[in-house]
């Protein structure tokens, strides 16, 4: 007999800053609300448009220095959401 156990596939997303692909659910989401403000997406459930980044501080202090996430956002990204995300990567989030 043959068992039917369904695998779930685990979605993938590439960072904006490294290209590099890995699961959702490692990666941090950065937000453009439809009200134009940049959030950092912890639940993956707010509305609007987003952009992964790598949990890596190479890949944060990258998109900082070359303003990817002002080029996939099409909006001015705030220094404090870097602060925030580098934060979340020292408490181990």
């Amino acid at each position: 007999m043959a068992n039917n156990i369904k695998v779930r596939k685990i979605p993938l997303r590439k960072c904006v800053a490294t290209n590099e692909q890995h699961p959702k659910m490692e990666m941090f989401r950065i937000v453009r609300t439809p009200e134009n403000q940049v959030v950092i997406d912890l639940t993956g459930k707010v509305r609007g448009h987003g952009a992964y980044l790598s949990k890596k501080k190479s890949a944060i202090l990258l998109a900082k220095k070359k303003q990817i996430l002002n080029h996939h956002l099409e909006i001015e990204v705030p220094d404090q959401i870097f602060d925030e995300l580098l934060e979340l990567i020292n408490e181990g989030k």
